[in-house]
């Protein structure tokens, strides 16, 4: 069974981030032209299982709030999705990002029905991109990452530093309306991932490049 979970995509690099934030931006453009997408594409426990739309934990990650929203996401994912894409290949690199940022839609869908949180509109790509910067600290464990330009941090730090930032906001009830719960979702998923389609341990990993 993890034979086949695990068989290798052969190796090819189709730039598939920019097609990723093609589609994202294209996607706000059409928002602008016709509003109502936004509701018929961001993840609504009502819409989706109230209304059967029962394809919104898939396409609310292609949906965006506005366009700072839309700029910072699609910067996240420009600058950590390339890397990781050139590094395990545009078809690997296009599943573990579709099936994180579903996985997450799903997580979210779960966790609005059991604490009833009915007037809630999930939308947005953090969750995958998330994903995909444990993807960049796994990958590349020894690269630095230069905080506002000035300090130099280890990206398994800041993977850490960030699901910490995440759960204190997420326990501490923030109201600035970010989900983080589905940035930590992100995360967990991006790692069971790795451990089951790539049999790769990111704890291990960071553990030998200490």
């Amino acid at each position: 069974m993890l034979s086949k979970i695990r068989k290798p995509f052969t190796y090819t690099f189709r730039n598939v981030t920019l097609f990723i934030i093609l589609i994202n931006v294209a996607v706000f453009l059409l928002e602008g032209i016709y509003p109502p997408l936004k509701y018929y594409f961001s993840l609504n426990i009502i819409n989706c299982l109230g209304k059967r739309m029962f394809w919104q934990p898939f396409t609310y990650m292609f949906i965006h709030g506005n366009f700072q929203h839309l700029l910072f996401n699609m910067l996240g994912l420009f600058f950590f999705g390339t890397s990781v894409e050139k590094a395990i290949g545009s078809k690997e690199y296009l599943l573990m990002y579709l099936v994180t940022g579903t996985l997450c839609g799903c997580f979210s869908l779960l966790t609005y029905y059991f604490t009833g949180s009915y007037m809630i509109f999930l939308m947005g790509a953090s969750g995958a991109i998330y994903g995909m910067l444990l993807a960049y600290a796994v990958i590349f464990p020894r690269s630095k990452i230069w905080i506002w330009g000035l300090i130099p941090v280890s990206s398994p730090i800041l993977v850490i530093a960030y699901a910490v930032i995440e759960f204190a906001s997420q326990i501490f009830g923030s109201k600035d309306g970010v989900a983080h719960s589905v940035h930590l979702a992100g995360f967990f998923f991006s790692w069971l991932y790795f451990l089951v389609r790539m049999g790769i341990n990111p704890i291990k990993v960071w553990k030998n490049y200490r």
